[in-house]
């Protein structure tokens, strides 16, 4: 059928309920917006939904919702484990804990029990409830940091991860199986018996893992009650979590945005509630100028992601880029370990292929393992296990360029819990040493050189929009680029053929003669096209010369597509 078709089908279906009949109607007259809301499914991807909250097969409603979890559901039970059951958790977003229900009621209709947090909770509590109750699948009902009209759907199994690659297409394949959403069963309330509401031991459990991956107990301790800390859950779950761990190993001096502190669907008015963007910490860094703070942490609404922002030597304060936090992470946590006579030689870190080497050169000097993997923090999470079952290897620290950052095995998903607690340790260490965590930052370029990175977003929304990401994509792959910056590309790796022992990726890889790399991939949550630009040389304006440079090469590129 044509969007058009399905479009009509939704307004005189009694099985969609009278208000989404009446606000489907309400759009008769406009076949643009008919279009954007029936041209496709919404796609259930590598981890699940993602989408505007609204009407439609294109956005995000209870009948998506109810279709993606019968779909789940069809999985799980062919799978033999349905007894098991799914854990369910949720963030502040609008119609969160509406979606989050539904999965539920759905669950249940097909015979699978549903554990359910009463309130909101962060994504990486999820991860580790489902492992600790023995779930063999968990649901996480967010959009992450995605601007305020999106909610998403993410989907885990039973190893704590979202689903690999080889799941979300067997998953897959049973959503797009559904054809008719009324055949869908479905129920009223709740199944007593198939139901159970966790509690505040659950919160317990995941608060006492993350405090056990604290490494100088005794220096948090020495500097807690001194050592001042701004912090902002920008109006997500990270509030009560987060400020629990702190407090609890020995942070007193932590003051919250009050603007920020409580679970809003419009985020106190930020328009994107990113921690990569320095917008959504200016509430943050104006608070933290205001109390004189030695540190800014900033976590996402579903409190996986984490951003820093750190006092330079000028009082002003810098926002740190993931790379930046990674890398400064990767070598406090083999220092201290180190210290503290608790560093395996079998420690490996373990980073996407877009995230930067800083780390990675980190490591490497300390004789220790490094391994890389696609972009998509499950696939860290299926190096733990991979390392558990094999013996060969032990994790030492997982993070990617997007802010993300998992310390312990407690999760298999990026965690701003346990990293809002380790980067506030480190800036501890470095306070105690006479230093900012600014200062630490330089002091680790002069001894492995300057790295700088960017990341190019192209936005293209629409049926058009993903055609021109698909287009410029294929001529990049298509097209023999020999230089940026004036520089020889000397490899291209195409991860869509399936190199380097990794699943097959829509990434391309380009290196450059003088170290400098570019990787091309479409966002597998958002309508971009995203460029990621890394270089490394003597200091920040021979970096900034390099970076400006390979963008406008890329800017001349996309023209021509254009």
């Amino acid at each position: 059928m044509g969007y058009m078709e399905v479009y009509k089908s939704w307004c005189d279906n009694m099985y969609f309920d009278e208000a989404t009949r009446d606000e489907l109607k309400s759009i008769a007259n406009d076949e643009k917006e008919i279009e954007d809301r029936f041209y496709k499914d919404l796609e259930f991807g590598t981890g699940g939904l993602r989408g505007v909250i609204g009407n439609g097969t294109n956005r995000m409603n209870i009948y998506t919702v109810r279709k993606a979890t019968q779909g789940l559901a069809n999985f799980i039970i062919k799978e033999g484990a349905a007894d098991r059951g799914v854990a369910i958790a949720f963030d502040s977003r609008r119609m969160s804990p509406e979606f989050a229900d539904e999965a539920a009621l759905c669950l249940n209709a097909n015979g699978i029990k549903a554990y359910i947090f009463p309130s909101l909770r962060p994504t990486p509590e999820l991860s580790f409830a489902l492992r600790d109750l023995n779930c063999i699948a968990g649901i996480v009902v967010t959009a992450s940091h995605n601007p305020p009209e999106y909610n998403g759907y993410k989907v885990y199994w039973e190893d704590g991860a979202q689903v690999m690659p080889e799941i979300a297409s067997a998953i897959t394949t049973e959503v797009n199986a559904i054809t008719d959403y009324s055949t869908i069963p479905t129920i009223k309330d709740k199944q007593k018996d198939l139901v159970v509401m966790l509690d505040d031991k659950q919160d317990t459990a995941f608060i006492e893992a993350v405090k056990t991956q604290v490494i100088k107990t005794e220096l948090v301790k020495k500097v807690g009650k001194e050592f001042k800390i701004v912090y902002t859950p920008l109006c997500g779950t990270g509030n009560v979590p987060v400020t629990r761990a702190l407090a609890e190993v020995g942070f007193e001096n932590v003051i919250v945005v009050p603007e920020e502190q409580n679970p809003d669907p419009n985020f106190a008015g930020i328009e994107y509630p990113n921690p990569e963007e320095h917008k959504a910490l200016t509430r943050g860094i104006a608070l933290a100028k205001a109390e004189g703070a030695d540190l800014v942490i900033a976590t996402d609404p579903d409190c996986d992601r984490v951003g820093v922002a750190v006092k330079t030597t000028t009082g002003d304060y810098a926002l740190l880029t993931g790379n930046q936090i990674g890398a400064m992470l990767t070598n406090y946590i083999i220092e201290s370990s180190k210290e503290e006579n608790k560093l395996d030689p079998k420690a490996t870190l373990v980073k996407t292929i877009v995230t930067s080497e800083f780390g990675a050169d980190i490591a490497r000097a300390n004789n220790l393992g490094v391994i890389n993997v696609l972009t998509g923090f499950k696939f860290i999470g299926q190096k733990i296990k991979s390392f558990e079952e094999s013996g060969d290897r032990t994790y030492l620290f997982g993070y990617e360029e997007s802010y993300g950052y998992l310390v312990g095995t407690h999760a298999r998903d990026k965690d701003g819990v346990v990293a809002s607690l380790l980067i506030s340790e480190m800036a501890a260490y470095y306070y105690d040493k006479g230093m900012s965590l600014y200062e630490g930052l330089q002091e680790l370029y002069k001894k492995y050189g300057y790295f700088k990175e960017k990341t190019i977003s192209l936005t293209l929304k629409g049926i058009e929009g993903l055609a021109k990401i698909k287009e410029i994509i294929t001529y990049f792959r298509e097209n023999d680029i020999k230089e940026f910056n004036n520089t020889k590309v000397v490899d291209l790796k195409d991860y869509q053929k399936g190199i380097d022992d990794l699943p097959k990726s829509n990434v391309l890889k380009y290196f450059l003669e003088d170290g400098s790399w570019i990787a091309v991939r479409p966002s597998g949550t958002e309508p971009k096209l995203k460029f990621y630009v890394a270089v490394k040389g003597q200091d920040e304006s021979e970096c900034a010369g390099k970076i400006a440079n390979i963008e406008s090469d890329i800017n001349k590129i996309i023209d021509q597509v254009k």
